[in-house]
C-alpha cells in the first residue's frame, strides 16, 4: 500500500523495494514475497530510467525466483512482468552489470511456458541477439541468453522462425568462443538443438554446425547434459541433411562414430545420454556411406551392449 499510494515518487519505490528485500532471508515471509513480483515490476517499469531502482528490483526478483526454484514453487508471471523486463533491457542496453542480472532473470522466467510465450509476444528475440553480439566476451550473459533462446525456440509451431534463423550464427559464435567453458557450451548446444528442431538452419549451416557440435561434445564429454543435447542436435541435423551426415564421419578432428563409442563408454549407465545416442544412430543409418563406416568400426557390438544394458528401452 505504501508503494501503491505513490507510484510516481521514485524515492518511495526505492525504499519500498529495499524494505521488501529485508524480508528475503526470513523463511516465514517467503509466501508473502511471491505476491510482490507485480508490485516490484510495476515500480521498475514506472521508473525505468532509474538505474538504482532497476538494479535493486532485479536483485530482489532474482532472490525471490531463486528461492521459489529451490522450494519448487510456481511464481505468477503475467505479461506485465515480461514487458517490464523488456523495457529495462531496452532502456539500459549498454549497462553490462545490469544486463547480466537481467539475462539471468529472463532465463529463470522463461522456464515457465506462459512466460516464454509472453516474452515472444513482447518481441524479446532481437534484443537477446543484440545483447549477445555486443557482449560476446561476457560468459554469464552468453549462457543466460542462450538459455532464454532455448526456451523460446523449443515450443512447437513457433511463429518466430524468421527471427530465430538469425539466432543461428550468433549462437554458433557463442559455442565456438566458449568450447572450453562447459556451462556456456552446454547452454549454446541446447539452443542450437532447439533451433535445429524448428528448421532454422539453412543448407550452408549444416556442415559447420555439425563440425562445431562434434567439437563441443568431444571437448566436454564428461558433461552428461551437454552430451545428451549435443547428440540430439546432431540427430536433428542428420535427419535433414546428408551433408551433415558426411561431415559427421569425415570431420578432420576424428569421426563422430569414434566419439559415440567414447560417449557410450563414459555414460553407459545414463539412460538419457544413451537414448540420445540411439536417436542419433537411428538418423545415421539413413545414409549408405555412414552405415559402411559404422560396420567397419563394429558399431553392431556397441548396439548389442546397449540392448543388454537397457533391455526394456
Amino acid at each position: 500500500e505504501f508503494m501503491q499510494a505513490s507510484w510516481d515518487v521514485e524515492e518511495v519505490q526505492v525504499k519500498g523495494i529495499q524494505h521488501i528485500a529485508s524480508f528475503v532471508k526470513e523463511k516465514s515471509a517467503f509466501p508473502y514475497l511471491l505476491k510482490f513480483t507485480e508490485v516490484i515490476t510495476f515500480a521498475m517499469k514506472t521508473h525505468v530510467t532509474s538505474l538504482d531502482l532497476q538494479v535493486d528490483g532485479c536483485r530482489l526478483l532474482l532472490e525471490i525466483l531463486s528461492e521459489a526454484l529451490k522450494q519448487d514453487v510456481e511464481v505468477p508471471l503475467d505479461k506485465g512482468v515480461t514487458s517490464c523486463l523488456l523495457a529495462t533491457v531496452r532502456k539500459h542496453s549498454g549497462n553490462e552489470e545490469l544486463l547480466s542480472m537481467l539475462c539471468t532473470l529472463l532465463m529463470m522466467v522463461s522456464a515457465s511456458e506462459v512466460a516464454a510465450r509472453n516474452l515472444r509476444k513482447v518481441g524479446i528475440i532481437p534484443d537477446l541477439l543484440s545483447i549477445l553480439r555486443r557482449f560476446l566476451d561476457n560468459d554469464e550473459i552468453c549462457s543466460s541468453c542462450c538459455g532464454v533462446l532455448w526456451s523460446l525456440a523449443v515450443s512447437e509451431n513457433n511463429a518466430d522462425q524468421a527471427l530465430l534463423k538469425s539466432a543461428v550464427p550468433v549462437t554458433s559464435a557463442v559455442l565456438q568462443k566458449y568450447l572450453q567453458n562447459g556451462a556456456v557450451a552446454e547452454s549454446a548446444c541446447s539452443a542450437l538443438w532447439a533451433l535445429s528442431l524448428q528448421g532454422c538452419l539453412d543448407d550452408y549451416d549444416y556442415e559447420p554446425t555439425t563440425a562445431l557440435l562434434l567439437d563441443a561434445v568431444r571437448t566436454n564429454q564428461e558433461r552428461a547434459m551437454l552430451v545428451k543435447n549435443g547428440c540430439l542436435a546432431l540427430a536433428s541435423l542428420l535427419r535433414m541433411s546428408e551433408l551433415a551426415a558426411l561431415t559427421f564421419i569425415t570431420v578432420s578432428k576424428g569421426s563422430g562414430i569414434e566419439l559415440i563409442k567414447d560417449i557410450c563408454y563414459l555414460h553407459f549407465d545414463d539412460p538419457g545420454v544413451i537414448g540420445a545416442v540411439c536417436l542419433l544412430m537411428k538418423e545415421m543409418v539413413q545414409y549408405d556411406d555412414v552405415v559402411l563406416d559404422m560396420l567397419s568400426q563394429k558399431m553392431e557390438e556397441q548396439l548389442s551392449e546397449i540392448k543388454i544394458q537397457f533391455p526394456f528401452s
